[in-house]
């Protein structure tokens, strides 16, 4: 499944990825989800930053189902895309795949919208909602 140009990003791996079989470890996987993550939320609005005045978000879950085996040297594509969303909260679903397409892994994050400056959890806004709404309509 292709996706918006805007919600994949293009990742090396990186030798330190690695594990004593020589395959990417599994923990280095969630830095990819990571990267993406990030990626994703500054486009909707929700920054990966404290910055006074924006709201932010928390990981509540994040899992990863491995499919095959990845080594190095290599690039991997990393897309996401929202599953559903509540008040305060939205589940992103990522493909790991390589350049020719070959999946690597899926995963999923739920995540919660966060304002760090009162310390609690806030809803989504009709602003946040849209832009999801847009991306995802983007979906090719």
């Amino acid at each position: 499944m292709k996706q918006h140009h805007n919600t994949k990003i293009t990742l090396a791996v990186d030798w330190a990825d690695l594990d004593l079989f020589g395959h990417v470890n599994n923990v280095a996987f969630f830095k990819y989800i990571q990267s993406a993550r990030v990626n994703y939320c500054e486009l909707i609005g929700l920054t990966a930053l404290n910055i006074e005045d924006k709201l932010s978000f928390m990981v509540a879950s994040s899992q990863c189902q491995f499919k095959k085996s990845l080594l190095y040297p290599n690039k991997i594509i990393v897309s996401c895309k929202t599953n559903w969303m509540k008040n305060s909260s939205f589940q992103l679903n990522y493909l790991i795949t390589l350049e020719d397409g070959t999946l690597i892994a899926e995963a999923e994050d739920v995540l919660v919208a966060f304002n760090h400056q009162q310390k609690i959890k806030a809803n989504l806004s009709e602003e946040i909602r849209t832009k999801i709404e847009k991306l995802d309509a983007e979906w090719i």
